[in-house]
């Protein structure tokens, strides 16, 4: 099949089968190019057709209207604009459904109740400027090379300027260990992280290395931290964490020389039973020496790969916030839903049991960010009706869609500028969507075609987004304001920061005998679950069909590197990995996500409700 690197002419979908594009990778369909109409694709068909932008439009709005609001679900992508994140989230509300979902339930949900519940908010504490007044930075369960460029600047600056960087990762990143080098690059186990920060924090504690100062005045419940801590020993600190006591002293005198630390993660953090666990253990880490309410420290979730963080702010989430819902109801003379929504994986369970009668998509790859592979396609076919509002196929537009489905293309906002392609922007589609469904004496929505119109509501509805309603005569870029700690200021009830003993203290691991503890990661050429090229120059491999394991385990499964293997979990199969020796920590493995999604169960952190993408158990056999 040939690629087309424009649009994608209506033709190809009467000559190519769903079960011929199924064949493609993620990369090659994205290399077929734009979609150049709306789809459609009836229950039974074996194909796409191509249908008008009217008749899309209509059918949608006949479906939503004809279905039941509670028995559906909201989903947008942290690459949607806010502007169509904000018209998504007040139609889904005036439309009747509180299941509204964006993809940082599976990212860094366990981040913002982390935060949250220890210091009062969920956006990181500091500015970016800040960074640049750290003398150490903490970089844990992320590689920023590869997903984080705005932050991976900072970092170089910062290196460059002698600053000190500690890295804790599972495998040695090639990319990220010339960061380390005046300070520490620390590998420990898959799942380890709760057990190491803790270890740091008992170090400090036991040698009374904290800020007693900060502690009493801006702080509680740090004695029964304190308790905690020195209960647990060095012996389980240690076997758990996979690093030894001298490397765990060796990163604690570091950070005791620091005045001014910025702790940075990623989702390898997050995506663990025991996430919130995680990020609540660098938030005590970090208040024990008084590293949060100042400038050039404090905390920082690496969410700046896409918009994620703003969508979320926009609203696209399972409950408004009480502020931002009474806001909008009284200026549209409204009574919302406020109940609590589903989160991202209960909508998909509650799909497989045929709770779910339609689906609405802004963007992203729902499909392919689920765990469990085959339980998702099962449940998403379940759905009698989804939209997908997708500039290119993805693997959501041909997995799962046994029944009734629409693909509406849209024109993203660089092909605007250039006044490329005739299809509607992502506004312009949710405009006329809410437009065919809702009463004009409810809202006009058909308003908010105009971006000046949308802008202007922003402005009025959302807190600290003055500056958006004169974006267009400014020409400035603007920034959600308030979401900073200049000051030990928390939000908390009692004006204080909180300590959190982990939920997670049994701290046994759950491998079995002859098992790995396999890790999801992404490539570099990888943006989320869109694939743009195969090779990964940063690993040095030119396939994404890999499993990388340490030299001491490919020799104790008696196999050699180059070997073809299959690995295995309690949900499926992954055929013909090719060993790749790699410098990672003995007893791990990791390999590519979205492929490895077959091998993760539905495991999940008990209160962020995101699966286990980075801790999985599997056993691996010669193929």
């Amino acid at each position: 099949m040939q690629a087309i690197t424009e649009s994608i002419p209506e033709q190809f979908f009467e000559n190519n089968t769903i079960e011929d594009l199924k064949k493609l990778s993620a990369k090659q369909l994205n290399d077929l190019g734009r979609i150049a109409s709306p789809l459609y694709k009836k229950e039974g068909a074996q194909s796409y057709s191509a249908i008008s932008y009217e008749d899309a439009i209509n059918l949608i709005g006949k479906k939503l209207k004809q279905a039941n609001p509670n028995k559906g679900f909201f989903y947008a992508s942290g690459r949607s604009s806010n502007e169509a994140a904000l018209i998504l989230q007040i139609f889904a509300r005036v439309y009747g459904c509180n299941h509204i979902i964006n993809c940082s339930n599976y990212c860094h949900k366990a981040s913002g109740l982390a935060l949250n519940s220890t210091i009062g908010t969920g956006p990181s504490t500091i500015r970016y400027q800040d960074l640049e007044k750290a003398d150490l930075i903490f970089v844990l369960g992320a590689n920023p090379t590869s997903n984080h460029p705005r932050f991976i600047k900072a970092l170089s600056e910062h290196s460059q300027k002698g600053g000190d960087v500690i890295i804790v990762n599972p495998s040695l990143e090639s990319s990220l260990e010339e960061f380390a080098s005046p300070a520490y690059y620390c590998q420990l186990h898959v799942g380890g992280d709760t057990a190491l920060l803790t270890g740091i924090s008992k170090y400090l504690i036991e040698n009374q290395y904290c800020d007693m100062k900060f502690l009493e005045d801006f702080c509680d419940d740090y004695e029964d931290y304190f308790k905690f801590v020195k209960s647990i020993s060095w012996e389980t600190i240690t076997k758990i964490s996979g690093v030894k006591m001298d490397e765990i002293e060796k990163i604690s005198s570091i950070y005791l020389n620091s005045k001014n630390t910025v702790f940075a993660w990623g989702m390898g953090l997050t995506h663990h039973t025991n996430g919130t666990d995680n990020i609540e253990s660098i938030s005590n880490l970090a208040l024990l020496r008084g590293m949060v309410g100042d400038e050039g420290k404090g905390l920082l979730p690496l969410r700046w790969h896409d918009n994620v963080e703003n969508v979320g702010f926009m609203g696209i989430s399972e409950q408004l916030k009480s502020k931002i819902l009474e806001v909008i109801e009284q200026r549209y003379n409204l009574s919302l839903p406020n109940y609590q929504g589903m989160d991202t994986l209960s909508c998909i369970q509650a799909a497989a049991k045929g709770e779910v009668d339609f689906a609405f998509l802004l963007g992203g790859n729902l499909f392919s960010v689920n765990p469990d592979r085959d339980f998702s396609e099962t449940a998403l076919s379940s759905i009698p009706f989804k939209v997908m509002i997708n500039s290119t196929l993805n693997q959501t537009n041909l997995n799962g869609i046994e029944r009734e489905n629409i693909i509406l293309p849209f024109r993203i906002q660089d092909e605007e500028e250039r006044k490329e392609h005739s299809n509607n922007s992502e506004i312009e589609i949710m405009s006329d969507v809410a437009t065919s469904i809702i009463n004009k004496e409810t809202i006009d929505f058909s308003v908010f075609r105009k971006d000046k119109n949308i802008r202007r509501a922003l402005s009025r509805l959302l807190p600290d987004l003055d500056d958006i309603d004169n974006i267009d005569t400014e020409k400035k870029h603007f920034h959600i304001g308030g979401n900073y700690l200049l000051k030990p200021e928390f939000n908390t009830n009692s004006g204080k920061a909180l300590f959190k003993i982990p939920k997670h203290t049994e701290w046994v691991s759950k491998n079995k005998i002859g098992s790995f503890n396999l890790t999801s990661v992404r490539s570099e050429g990888q943006f989320n679950t869109m694939i743009y090229h195969e090779k990964d120059i940063y690993r040095n491999q030119e396939t994404r069909n890999v499993l990388y394991i340490s030299q001491s385990d490919i020799q104790s499964l008696g196999l050699s590197s180059g070997d073809t293997v299959d690995v295995a979990s309690e949900t499926g199969v992954m055929k013909e990995l090719i060993l790749a020796e790699y410098n990672i920590k003995p007893g791990n493995v990791m390999t590519y996500m979205p492929e490895a999604n077959i091998l993760i169960p539905q495991n999940a952190d008990e209160r962020s409700r995101t699966p286990s993408f980075k801790s999985v158990s599997v056993t691996i056999k010669s193929h």
